[in-house]
């Protein structure tokens, strides 16, 4: 796949681009992605930053399977229940897409999802080839 990320010093500071363009590969459409325990079986019950990790996990198992590694994803929506995560879950996010490699992104804040515990949701689309 041939793959073009668009950004700004701004943007690349916020780990997403306004853009991204591709050409070939396969569409892996990623459903929303949550995370009340982690794979040990761990309670994150309003553990803010132990679901983004366990959320982005998940997600690059779910990559693999299609194929791909989170470096493929090109688009991702995320749920938040407190907008003042924001800042918090753009740092983390960076621990896991390389520096070239960020997705286009929208961040939205929601009164609640789908357990009263959970803090954080993604979903996303990827290109692999």
């Amino acid at each position: 796949m041939k793959r073009k990320n668009l950004s700004s010093p701004y943007q690349h500071s916020r780990s997403y681009s306004p853009a991204v363009i591709t050409e070939g590969g396969k569409t892996v459409w990623l459903s929303g992605h949550l995370a009340w325990e982690d794979e040990q079986g761990r309670d994150l019950a309003k553990d803010f930053e132990g679901q983004v990790r366990c959320i982005f996990r998940k997600l690059a198992a779910t990559m693999a399977e299609a194929g791909g590694t989170l470096d493929d994803i090109v688009t991702m929506t995320t749920f938040l229940t407190d907008v003042s995560n924001n800042t918090r879950f753009v740092e983390i996010r960076k621990e896991f897409f390389s520096e070239n490699s960020y997705p286009a992104s929208t961040l939205v804040t929601v009164a609640a999802l789908n357990r009263p515990e959970l803090l954080i949701e993604i979903n996303a689309v990827a290109i692999v080839t």
